[in-house]
């Protein structure tokens, strides 16, 4: 009977594990929506101006402070739909200061529409490349004349 019992207890465990996963948010795993995993794939490989891409460019910055013997943790990546075309797509860094942690919190909004990206916060501002852009041929034509 106990061993029935034992058998009953383990089947119900992977029963509840198989349904919760198949269940979870997808704010839990973005994979699981393929919108935000397009935004954050988007987010991801966009160019940076220190490196390739932004998820480059935000792993030198962990393993630089690394490096440097600071205490330092990178987050994991999150996903939320906001409305329509429109995606968050943030992540966390956590920094050992000289007394206590603290969190920088990186930012990206997407619109999957125009496939644009656009920093939020300002700690992703910083990761985001210059673009300097040319001036429209109306406003040449103003100069000019």
């Amino acid at each position: 009977m106990i061993k029935y019992l034992h058998y009953l207890v383990i089947g119900a465990l992977i029963v509840g594990g198989l349904v919760y996963w198949a269940l979870k948010p997808s704010a839990l795993n973005p994979m699981a929506d393929p919108r935000a995993a397009e935004a954050m794939a988007l987010v991801q490989t966009h160019r940076a101006q220190q490196a390739p891409t932004i998820r480059q460019a935000l792993a030198n910055r962990v393993q630089a402070m690394a490096a440097r013997g600071q205490g330092v943790r990178m987050g994991e990546w999150r996903v939320q739909r906001q409305q329509g075309d429109l995606y968050l797509v943030r992540v966390y860094v956590r920094e050992k200061g000289t007394r206590q942690w603290f969190e920088r919190e990186y930012i990206w909004q997407v619109n999957l529409a125009s496939k644009s990206i656009q920093a939020i916060t300002l700690p992703a501002t910083a990761l985001m490349p210059l673009e300097i852009e040319p001036p429209s041929p109306g406003a040449r034509d103003a100069v000019s004349s």
